[in-house]
């Protein structure tokens, strides 16, 4: 059986028909075609890879029951079927969120080549861009990631987040601002963080001090994902002698065992670490006038199953 949603809201009373196969094939085909797209809008709303996965599955499970002649622009309907799932999870999360042992990042992505050619996308999925977007609230994160990423219209994010298109202008409003604020200052070029992850490693794996010191910005800022599973800072380390002493000294105890090495994540240059040869840690970067201000190191075994395979992003 079907479930036909109305026109306004896929969540009320369903009209109950009995599905063609032509219908059940264009269905699947349309979801197929978008799929990328739909992950895209989850992760970018989520920063988790587990509960995007999961909403494409609410999502595709509403979307089966939809009829299709009834719908004018499929990938519109699927975009805000899939932002009202990913809204319902956002608000899960953040009280998940509040009973985390120590920081909260990101699930970092193994990110396909292309994304690192589309810059805006790279910089919108970017680990440093991503916790931008944590400081925003569920509804003013949808409006953002709709509006500035996916460069929908203002009516169809009212329809997605369902407000008003007049409201839903003045929330991208408040959104930009918040974020212009807090974003780095400008684009960072896949090449600079190259090149600043590898001073960072070639200091890292010589135990050269004075050259940590020279790629980190003075207000460095480490943040460590354990997740209570895995030894991580519990708070976040300020300062760049403290970040050097501490990233040296963590790294270190384990040198004979221990290797690093380069990675595409979430559409820019990182670093993997490796322990025995097993993944232990993904170090993401922030950087601002050629200088690492942020370093963000996952350890969460949970966190890191999207490192095994590449995973593809589309706008």
């Amino acid at each position: 059986m079907r479930v036909t949603p109305t026109r306004t809201d896929e969540r009320e009373k369903p009209v109950i028909s009995e599905p063609s196969g032509r219908e059940r094939d264009g269905a699947t085909e349309a979801f197929v075609a978008h799929r990328n797209l739909l992950f895209t809008v989850a992760y970018e709303m989520l920063g988790s890879a587990a509960d995007a996965e999961d909403v494409l599955q609410e999502t595709w499970l509403r979307w089966a029951g939809v009829d299709l002649a009834e719908v004018r622009d499929r990938r519109a309907y699927l975009v805000r079927i899939t932002t009202r799932q990913a809204l319902n999870r956002l608000r899960t999360l953040g009280r998940r969120k509040e009973s985390y042992v120590g920081s909260w990042l990101p699930e970092p992505l193994l990110t396909t080549p292309d994304v690192a050619e589309d810059v805006e996308l790279a910089d919108s999925v970017s680990m440093a861009m991503m916790l931008v977007l944590e400081t925003l609230t569920p509804t003013e994160r949808a409006v953002f990631v709709l509006r500035e990423v996916f460069d929908l219209g203002y009516d169809e994010i009212a329809e997605a987040v369902e407000k008003s298109p007049a409201a839903v202008r003045q929330i991208a409003h408040r959104a930009r601002a918040h974020v212009a604020a807090r974003r780095p200052r400008g684009v960072v070029s896949a090449a600079e963080s190259r090149q600043a992850l590898e001073a960072f490693r070639r200091a890292v794996e010589t135990g050269d001090l004075q050259g940590l010191l020279d790629i980190l910005s003075p207000d460095v800022v480490l943040l460590g994902d354990g997740g209570g599973v895995k030894q991580a800072v519990l708070r976040p380390v300020t300062g760049r002698d403290k970040v050097a002493r501490l990233v040296l000294g963590g790294l270190l105890k384990h040198a004979a065992s221990l290797s690093l090495g380069p990675a595409q994540v979430n559409g820019y240059p990182a670093l993997v670490v490796h322990l025995d040869g097993a993944l232990d840690t993904v170090v993401a970067v922030r950087l601002d006038e050629g200088r690492i201000t942020g370093l963000y190191a996952v350890r969460n075994p949970e966190k890191l199953s999207h490192m095994r395979r590449e995973t593809a992003l589309r706008r």
